[in-house]
């Protein structure tokens, strides 16, 4: 499949897929750039240029949730259906095809070893899997009701997962079971993220807020108001310095991770909902979807 890239005012634009785009995914090693959605594909390609590099078709149906592996070598992908590849970047050669799920898989994160991966299941078994990446073999499964979000904390020891309903979970990596309950929010969390250093969680959803909370107490340190809708992502800086979040208000929002009290910037650029967001490991550009485009903003706090 071709693929196009413009840059228009210093903002870049990747415009490859045909349909919605769901998911976006920075590698590790910040050299590419995954992104899939309702054209049932994932698209490799390289955040500079924009240069196409690979699209993996091996899903029936609309992709939902990338995950790197932490070495940039491998790729696990989710889709509508149920089914979770794993696959290898360079080539799109399928390693296993992870069956545990029922239909909506819309969460797929790798532990910080390589080894394992939790992938969150919507509708059908409500749940969270954690399973070897590279058999498959699943170690348990985390019950939960409509599992949004699941991501393993930087240290590997604890995933938080967030779901349908107001709560979100913090439990034992090994085991599955749970240590803290946060219930900050009225109504779904769409979207959580670790801080860098895993002490604290930022989460979002349906009530407009974005929470940020004690891992380790669940004691909320701050809350977020400034969007008007329904917030669907968010990420924490690999700096630790600031948050992102956006959503159906169709602005991506950077504010301060310390405070969480002070928005530093807008990006204004989106005509549509945004389902999906990253920033680069280096801290400097935020990668955001909307529709069938991702947009990569060039972010330097020194300008504002």
């Amino acid at each position: 499949m071709g693929a196009s890239n413009r840059v228009d005012g210093g903002f870049a634009e990747y415009s490859g897929h045909t349909d919605n785009v769901f998911a976006v995914a920075w590698s590790p090693d910040g050299t590419r750039i995954a992104s899939g959605g309702r054209d049932n594909t994932v698209q490799i390609w390289d955040p500079l240029s924009g240069q196409h590099f690979l699209t993996f078709r091996g899903h029936p149906t609309c992709i939902l949730a990338l995950a790197w592996s932490p070495d940039s070598q491998y790729l696990a992908s989710s889709c509508t259906s149920g089914l979770v590849h794993v696959w290898q970047a360079s080539t799109g050669t399928i390693i296993h095809t992870y069956r545990g799920h029922v239909r909506f898989v819309r969460s797929v994160s790798w532990s910080p070893d390589g080894t394992c991966i939790a992938s969150g299941g919507d509708f059908g078994d409500n749940s969270v899997q954690v399973w070897r990446a590279f058999d498959g073999k699943q170690l348990y499964t985390h019950s939960q009701y409509r599992v949004f979000s699941a991501l393993w904390s930087p240290s590997g020891t604890r995933i938080v997962s967030s779901c349908f309903e107001e709560s979100v979970q913090v439990w034992d990596a090994m085991t599955g079971d749970k240590q803290i309950e946060y219930h900050g929010h009225h109504g779904p969390v769409y979207a959580t993220s670790w801080s860098p250093d895993g002490t604290r969680i930022a989460s979002a959803g349906h009530d407009r807020q974005a929470h940020i909370w004690d891992a380790a107490t669940g004691q909320q340190l701050c809350v977020y108001r400034e969007h008007t809708h329904f917030i669907k992502a968010i990420a924490w800086s690999p700096n630790g310095d600031f948050l992102t979040s956006a959503g159906n208000d169709t602005i991506l929002q950077v504010w301060t991770a310390e405070t969480g009290q002070r928005l530093v910037a807008e990006y204004r650029q989106h005509q549509s909902w945004i389902r999906t967001l990253a920033w680069s490991p280096d801290s400097t550009i935020i990668a955001s979807a909307s529709k069938h485009t991702v947009h990569l903003w060039p972010w330097q706090h020194s300008r504002y």
